[in-house]
């Protein structure tokens, strides 16, 4: 497959319109639907409808878009690792789930890299799903996840463990310990699905006979700092992780609520690939990352 050629369509897709596309590459129109004609020929399938209001996907344009996203994804990882040994840089390509990324994990990067100062680390935040998914397609040679991975090729070891709890806002009323079945009327905000916080509270409830759909969830967020805040301001209730919100603890502006016969805690593992041989920089980092040394916040 050509790969100009699929680039050509990925824009294409994503800008929904011809002409974007030829501004983009500085070509012409007549070149750039060309190049998608060609890979419709090479593929048997047509990828775009055409009209006056721009370009649409075919049902064999979405399937060939998804496998557009991860084919030019590695393209572009195979370019940077290359351009690596050519300058001989030292580099650590990280992935980390919010819940550590955002706050433990910079104070470790930072005690790192008082150590070796010649290495350029480059952290990539995101659900603990999609931080797997990133080390599948080699967009990062390390990730730092929440929960269990059950992933083919994907190798874990826990660094650490963390209690999850649920808080409150200081300034609204509320029980400080509740049953079971009062947590079912309380107003939750919960983390996006594929997070591994909320993987974590959906095993944890399971085991008392409480599914998700059964709690009274009014948003879900991406970011534990979103939902800190939302909690903060008295929008709501939510599991966070104690390392997430230490500071709020101690201020009391933020208060547990304790919930009769369970208490959660988060395991959080170091992941890579098996099929990754992990140079020397990169060993050292997890050496240190799994020892006393690491320092987090």
């Amino acid at each position: 497959m050509n790969l100009r050629n699929l680039k050509t369509f990925h824009l294409a897709a994503k800008l929904k319109s011809i002409s974007k596309v030829a501004e983009a590459l500085h070509f012409t129109q007549p070149g750039i639907s060309l190049q998608i004609q060609a890979l419709e020929e090479e593929l048997g399938e047509t990828l775009l409808i055409r009209s006056n209001k721009g370009v649409e996907l075919t049902e064999a344009g979405e399937v060939l878009l998804d496998y557009a996203d991860t084919i030019l994804s590695i393209q572009d990882n195979i370019k940077r690792d290359f351009d690596n040994i050519k300058t001989k840089n030292e580099k650590l390509l990280l992935g980390a789930c919010r819940a550590i990324g955002e706050y433990a994990l910079p104070c470790s990067i930072y005690t790192y890299k008082q150590d070796r100062p010649d290495v350029d680390i480059n952290l990539k935040l995101n659900n603990t799903q999609n931080v797997i998914k990133n080390l599948t397609e080699k967009a990062v040679n390390i990730g730092i996840v929440q929960g269990r991975v059950e992933r083919r090729q994907i190798q874990t070891e826990i660094i650490t463990s963390d209690r999850l709890i649920l808080v409150r806002s200081a300034s609204t009323r509320s029980q400080e310990q509740i049953s079971q079945d009062e947590l079912k009327q309380l107003p939750l905000i919960l983390r996006e699905r594929g997070s591994g916080v909320r993987k974590t509270i959906k095993e944890y409830l399971a085991k008392i006979n409480i599914g998700i759909e059964s709690l009274k969830v009014i948003y879900e967020l991406d970011s534990m700092e979103a939902i800190k805040s939302s909690v903060m301001s008295g929008k709501g209730i939510s599991f966070l992780q104690k390392l997430a919100i230490q500071r709020e603890l101690k201020d009391e502006t933020l208060k547990e609520i304790e919930i009769d016969g369970l208490k959660m805690y988060s395991k959080f593992h170091i992941a890579y690939r098996q099929d990754h041989k992990l140079t020397t920089t990169e060993k050292k980092f997890v050496d240190f990352i799994k020892s006393t040394r690491r320092g987090f916040c």
